[in-house]
């Protein structure tokens, strides 16, 4: 019985990696798999060390070491052993977790592993990296998407192969799992056939982890009450795959339908059902690698942004970025720390800015405000020998500062222009203005004064602000 199931293991196995070839762009030079030294990744090991000593392919074994048990050098000591008697190239890296309240331990071993494993592929430009997950892993994720109120998208749990660029850092990079339709009974009958000897992780007896607590209380309970759960799960997740794919068309038909460059048209947003919309608003955070917010966050959100006034200046915060409407539009903006040449409510009005004399530059950079001052040759700007004479101060407004633009036209207040050139007001603030003594100059986001404009002669400047 044991030959039978070994045998049809391989046969999984290679099916899954003649499927993978294809997603990773046509035949392997190299080959990658994600090796811990446990039973599953070690069934990995040599599945694909013969897999790919039989059709001429390279294979690495990557290990990542994480310190957070007092046998991971021990571990990592096997993983290179067992990689140096099947002859497959093996590389360690070591990782330090940046734990916080809001991940656990859990999730930031998770990403560094990930992020270790994608740095490794990059390195030996490998386009194809292999994890040991499998179709008791498959259960368990859906089970625990299913009690995390998730929706499709959870519960389609884990793809057989997919390019996760948020986790890998390497968009070029594919991540299969073709142990997936099968069980752990399959890799474990497998691992005694072979005589294959594996390291056993005492993390994965403890009950604090979720996924823990699952394995060893809950689905031995369900397998006695429901023999073969697993492979339904797997089922159910593969029919969630379908309605995701499904839901993730529909999503982009209608992004495409209500975008305007880079923001959402709000009044296209409202003749869409209430489902669509927060249908294209996931996908949307999606396509930007936003993390995905809550079904309460959305709803709240999309209320604001439906039922606020026309001219409300509406700020919804998400922990990645800030949600904004201007103009009946929906901006996605990130979330920007103050700069030094800001002021506090506390400071003094008259604080003065940075004083500065052009001597000639291409271009004068400001830290303090966030960008760079270009001095660009143009025949309808002020003149040089002029403006290399003035004291220039560069600022943030301070309120009430009025520019003209040309002479045929009024001078107004900045506000106006901000409005006219259809700068929204998160920008303004980051915006500065440059004087020549107490004139106004220059304007970031609107232009310069016409006062100075072609007086004088030889060559001629025009500024130009470039935020950073």
């Amino acid at each position: 019985m044991k030959k039978q199931q070994t045998g049809s293991l391989q046969d999984t196995f290679a099916a899954a990696l003649e499927a993978c070839q294809e997603r990773a762009g046509g035949p392997l030079e190299r080959l990658a798999i994600a090796l811990s030294g446990g039973l599953d990744s070690s069934a990995l090991l040599h599945l694909a060390q013969a897999w790919a000593r039989a059709r001429g392919v390279a294979l690495y074994a990557f290990h990542v070491h994480h310190g957070i048990s007092a046998n991971a050098d021990a571990w990592l000591a096997h993983c290179e052993q067992a990689c140096a008697a099947l002859d497959v190239r093996f590389e360690a890296r070591r990782v330090t977790l940046e734990r916080s309240a809001k991940t656990g331990t859990e999730a930031a071993a998770r990403k560094s592993r990930y992020a270790a494993l994608g740095q490794l592929c990059a390195a030996h430009e490998v386009k194809l990296l292999l994890t040991a997950h499998h179709q008791d892993d498959q259960a368990e994720t859906v089970l625990l998407q299913l009690l995390r109120g998730s929706g499709p998208a959870g519960l389609s749990g884990m793809d057989a192969a997919n390019a996760a660029p948020e986790l890998l850092g390497n968009v070029a990079l594919v991540m299969a799992r073709p142990l997936l339709p099968a069980s752990r009974k399959q890799l474990a009958a497998y691992v005694a056939a072979h005589g294959i000897v594996h390291v056993d992780d005492e993390s994965n007896d403890d009950p604090r982890f979720a996924r823990n607590a699952l394995r060893h209380q809950v689905m031995p309970a369900l397998a006695l009450a429901f023999p073969g759960f697993e492979e339904r799960f797997a089922r159910s997740a593969r029919h969630a795959q379908s309605a995701q794919r499904l839901l993730v068309e529909l999503a982009t038909q209608d992004l495409a339908a209500c975008l305007d460059g880079d923001c959402i048209e709000i009044g296209k947003l409202r003749l869409l059902s209430q489902d669509r919309c927060y249908n294209l608003l996931r996908h949307w955070f999606g396509t930007r690698n936003l993390r995905m917010p809550s079904t309460a966050w959305l709803a709240e959100m999309l209320a604001q942004l439906l039922e606020a006034r026309p001219d409300a200046q509406l700020l919804v915060t998400h922990p990645d970025c800030h949600v904004r409407r201007h103009r009946d539009h929906l901006f996605l903006t990130p979330k920007l720390a103050d700069l030094a040449g800001m002021r506090d409510e506390d400071d003094d009005e008259d604080r003065p800015g940075q004083a500065f004399v052009w001597a000639g530059e291409g271009e004068i950079a400001f830290p303090a405000y966030g960008g760079v001052l270009h001095f660009e040759a143009d025949e309808e700007g002020v003149a040089a020998d002029w403006l290399a004479a003035q004291a220039l101060t560069i600022d943030f407004r301070k309120g009430g500062e009025r520019l003209k633009l040309a002479v045929n036209r009024p001078t107004k207040a900045l506000k106006y222009h901000y409005q006219a050139c259809d700068v929204p007001a998160w920008e303004r603030a980051r915006l500065p203005t440059v004087c020549a003594g107490k004139q106004l100059l220059f304007a970031a986001g609107i232009g310069m004064d016409c006062l100075h404009l072609g007086v004088g002669g030889g060559p001629r400047i025009r500024l130009r602000w470039q935020s950073r």
